[in-house]
């Protein structure tokens, strides 16, 4: 298994690359998007370090084509686009996790791990999820609700896998953002409520019973109840 670095900064790439083989992960470098996207689809390669500003292809494009092909190799996009839209727009592309330069090279590397850990964890889940009407596959990485396949990106994915895992339960941001973002909760961003709102056109808009509920001051819940 190789950890595949796509960034186009030969001193970026290379701290990068040197880090990770101190810690005996074997790792590649692409340059480019072009180059990156043909390396990432080989079999060997079980996690990719992406930028979004790269020649040939960009960032985003790159991780929808990987992501065609490979819903399950993770994918970690690292890049100087820091807004939430900015974020937003990375998780919509496939992204698993979004890390903003300039960055410490031990976040990253918990992030690195966190994310291997996630990806062996479900390739031994066969099972699916349900509350009410809502069923979760998380094989196929979809949800059904009322007969209707719900198509979901990966962020989504995990936001309502972790919600309905936790159903009848009080999930606060600080919660959310630790368990499906692996980060520290950062009161400057709104990038859940951004997520909770997405996910709430997705399978509740046009169904009944309401399934995510806000408790104010506290946080959300998922329940038919």
């Amino acid at each position: 298994m190789k950890i595949l670095i796509v960034e186009d900064e030969p001193r970026v790439a290379s701290f990068i690359k040197e880090g990770l083989e101190e810690k005996e992960y074997e790792t590649v470098v692409a340059y480019d998007g072009i180059t990156g996207e043909v390396a990432a689809l080989k079999d060997e390669v079980g996690l990719v370090i992406l930028d979004l500003i790269i020649p040939g292809k960009s960032g985003m494009d790159v991780c929808r084509s990987v992501k065609a092909v490979r819903p399950d190799l993770p994918v970690l996009m690292l890049t100087a686009l820091s807004t939430t839209v900015d974020k937003v727009r990375g998780f919509d592309a496939g992204a698993d996790d979004y890390l903003v330069k300039p960055f410490d090279f031990p976040e990253l590397l918990a992030r690195i791990k966190s994310l291997l850990k996630r990806s062996r964890t479900a390739t031994h889940q066969t099972e699916s999820l349900r509350v009410a009407d809502l069923e979760l596959d998380l094989m196929r990485k979809v949800a059904i609700r009322g007969g209707k396949v719900i198509e979901l990106t990966a962020k989504e994915f995990a936001l309502l896998e972790y919600f309905m895992r936790n159903s009848g339960r009080v999930l606060s941001r600080v919660d959310i953002s630790e368990k499906v973002w692996d980060i520290t909760y950062d009161t400057g961003t709104n990038i859940v409520e951004v997520y909770v709102n997405i996910l709430r056109k997705k399978i509740d808009r046009d169904f009944e019973p309401k399934l995510i509920h806000t408790r104010i001051g506290l946080g959300y819940i998922f329940t038919d109840a």
